[in-house]
């Protein structure tokens, strides 16, 4: 059992940054692949960044490339989102999953298919 808590939402200006964590709670976070995704009001949930759980390879949505940036602490059990140069249209509630794996490289086949999901964090970027 994994237990995701996300925090570090709020609201900014456009160009701002913020940093997401989801910390967890329970056995074996390091072997699971993590992940964020978002959804915006009226759309369905879309894939945003993943991270292996080694914390070596990590994938980003076209979307958000070179913009955010996904990273683990396993040492601290939680996972990390870098947005930088926010845009009003990644207004969203944010949400962290993880999902388990055999395979490190897997990590982001294995998040097609979330095992765990934390609550959410809403994010609103103003114009």
């Amino acid at each position: 059992q994994l237990q995701l808590v996300e925090s570090g939402g709020g609201s900014v200006q456009a160009g701002g940054s913020l940093r997401l964590s989801c910390a967890a709670s329970g056995r074996s976070f390091s072997s699971y692949a993590m992940g964020w995704f978002r959804q915006a009001p009226g759309k369905e949930r879309e894939f945003v960044a993943a991270v292996s759980w080694s914390g070596v390879s990590t994938f980003h949505a076209d979307s958000v490339r070179g913009r955010f940036t996904i990273s683990r602490d396993n040492a601290k059990n939680t996972v990390y989102l870098r947005m930088n140069r926010l845009k009003p249209e990644d207004t969203a509630v944010y949400y962290c999953a993880a999902a388990s794996t055999y395979r490190d490289s897997d990590y982001v086949n294995a998040l097609t298919r979330p095992d765990y999901w934390g609550q959410g964090t809403q994010v609103t970027v103003s114009s």
